[in-house]
């Protein structure tokens, strides 16, 4: 594994980084040149081409325009925006609240066919049931401070749950048991969701694997992650979506995703387990 989760978006702010550089080198200017052409300090150059800070759309048309190459812009504006969009913190997307994060989720599901998914802290976005989706969002709106819309991001959450019933699509889990027995919600909520859970497992495009606290592992717990198709994993750490699309790392992923899953119990074995879950909250 890649030795962090964010190293796509840093890998892909350099890259881009190093093509306005060779811009300016191409167009034979210096550094102090192309700043004054832009009609910035100097300083903001050399930021900007360390990776250090993201260059704006009307940065980009600016540089390409001292370069003497706006025939690029249309081009290096969307790797910018790409590059932005692999390492979203959480407080930034929830800036409005947590509803339009959801939708977008919604419409990401929407174009997935097969999603595998591994998670560590709480079942994946749609399999959680109203309560328990409430829940969850209430403590993360606290946490972040940021503002309450946790009814209608609830139900746009919740609203994902319709592609579990619908056809040509496909929804791999894997569970740590330490998911079933963390007390995220009270234990009503705790028990519904659970059985829940039980409710999903027959149904024709769910594939759910429990990893049992004591089965021998190749592959140690990680982050939540998300696979989509092959082309996108979506990682979840306490502060930033991270979204992952250069092959090797998928690569990584899809290998940590297969070691995860030999360690899983499936079928009566799985069921067993969430059912003594239910039975340990009383």
């Amino acid at each position: 594994m890649t030795a962090s989760p964010s190293s796509s978006a840093q890998g892909a702010r350099e890259a881009l980084a190093v093509r306005l550089q060779h811009l300016r080198k191409d167009a034979g200017l210096t550094g102090k040149e192309l700043a004054a052409r832009c009609g910035w300090h100097p300083a903001k150059t050399t930021r900007i081409q360390k990776g250090e800070a993201p260059p704006s759309d009307t940065d980009i048309r600016a540089w390409c325009a001292a370069c003497g190459a706006s025939d690029q812009v249309d081009d290096l504006i969307a790797t910018a925006r790409a590059v932005d969009s692999m390492y979203l913190e959480w407080r930034r997307l929830h800036r409005t609240g947590m509803r339009k994060v959801q939708e977008d989720f919604y419409a990401l599901y929407e174009r997935t066919r097969v999603c595998r998914a591994y998670v560590s802290n709480v079942p994946p976005g749609f399999f959680q049931t109203p309560a328990f989706a409430t829940t969850l969002m209430e403590l993360i709106t606290t946490f972040q401070g940021t503002p309450n819309d946790v009814s209608e991001a609830v139900a746009a959450r919740v609203a994902r749950s319709r592609f579990l019933y619908e056809g040509g699509r496909r929804f791999v889990v894997l569970m740590e048991e330490s998911v079933l027995h963390y007390r995220t919600a009270d234990p009503d909520v705790m028990a519904g969701q659970l059985r829940h859970l039980l409710a999903v497992m027959p149904l024709a495009s769910v594939s759910l694997g429990i990893i049992p606290f004591t089965a021998p592992r190749t592959v140690w717990p990680l982050e939540a992650f998300y696979l989509h198709d092959d082309v996108q994993a979506v990682v979840e750490t306490l502060t930033a979506e991270i979204n992952v699309t250069q092959p090797r790392e998928l690569a990584d992923y899809a290998k940590a995703f297969n070691g995860l899953r030999a360690s899983a119990v499936y079928g009566d074995a799985a069921r067993a387990r969430i059912q003594a879950a239910i039975d340990h909250l009383g």
